[in-house]
């Protein structure tokens, strides 16, 4: 099993079958910051700038469903 720091939780990976474990403790975590990103408090939302009329349109980001997914995409 490989270890890894998934933001707020460290998960542990099997190489075999690819399945995720991690501590109760640690999927309290997730859920929190998957309840923080979609109520837009976490500190990962950026602040908007100010729009002027010769700005650019930016480019369009592929949606995620949920914090969670953005977490564990390969």
């Amino acid at each position: 099993m490989t270890e890894r720091r998934y933001a707020h939780a460290t998960v542990h990976r099997c190489e075999s079958c690819q399945g995720m474990f991690l501590a109760r403790a640690e999927l309290g975590a997730l859920v929190e910051a998957e309840n923080d990103w979609h109520s837009h408090q976490s500190a990962n939302t950026a602040a908007l700038p100010r729009i002027t009329a010769d700005m650019s349109a930016p480019p369009q980001a592929p949606a995620s469903r949920a914090f969670v997914e953005t977490l564990f995409k390969l």
